[in-house]
């Protein structure tokens, strides 16, 4: 309880932080929105390996879930005015104990049409999830947090989740990026060079990932 009191601060305190700092943004450039996977995406040093320079803000809150994401669109979004926008929420839905592909699609649906409604000029790429390691031996990662991690949060299910938000951007009419390709072993699990967790990545995951999306920035 402890542990879930802490995060939702955590969350919190973000979210009244970027308010702050929404009001300095440059309007009209690149946003990366989502949950910790888009919040540790180092994007603005690792674009200084690009032979092109962007303004990139990133407002990834750790822990997030669709509905959360939802409740603070404003200070998440919409009150940077982006030109295009980078979005990878869903995979702390798809590791919950109530996970159902269903609720995720539905708020997917309802974060994608507000997106359209109030940027209707703004270019969205809903970004593919990210497969996992549940299976290496990582540093610090004990049988308890594999369990706790890993019951729902399983390769198989992030395919199909792929697939029915692939579907479910084409229909808002936005594009789909499958920025996966190099990030998996012969198994379809995430390298373990990559994994800190087995969900989360390494700057050199990253690297690989920003390879893949680099030439939609």
């Amino acid at each position: 309880m402890f542990f879930i009191n802490s995060m939702k601060k955590e969350q919190v305190d973000k979210v009244r932080k970027y308010k702050i700092l929404n009001q300095y943004v440059k309007k009209w450039q690149i946003l990366f929105a989502g949950s910790s996977l888009m919040k540790q995406f180092p994007i603005n040093e690792l674009q200084q390996t690009l032979e092109n320079q962007y303004i990139i803000y990133n407002r990834g809150i750790g822990g997030y879930v669709t509905t959360e994401l939802l409740e603070s669109m404003e200070e998440c979004i919409f009150e940077l005015e982006p030109s295009k926008i980078f979005i990878n929420i869903g995979t702390n839905d798809i590791g919950s104990a109530e996970y159902k592909k269903e609720n995720l699609i539905s708020n997917y649906h309802e974060i994608l049409t507000q997106i359209g409604e109030r940027l209707p000029d703004c270019k969205v790429y809903v970004m593919a999830y990210y497969p996992i390691n549940a299976k290496a031996n990582l540093p610090g990662i004990d049988k308890d947090v594999k369990e706790m991690l890993f019951k729902t949060r399983t390769n198989v299910n992030i395919l199909e989740a792929n697939a029915a938000v692939e579907k479910l951007a084409k229909k808002h009419g936005y594009e789909f990026i499958n920025v996966n390709e190099g990030l998996m072993d012969e198994e379809g699990n995430l390298k373990a060079e990559y994994a800190i967790d087995g969900v989360h990545m390494f700057a050199n995951g990253y690297s690989i990932i920003l390879n893949n999306l680099k030439k939609y920035l």
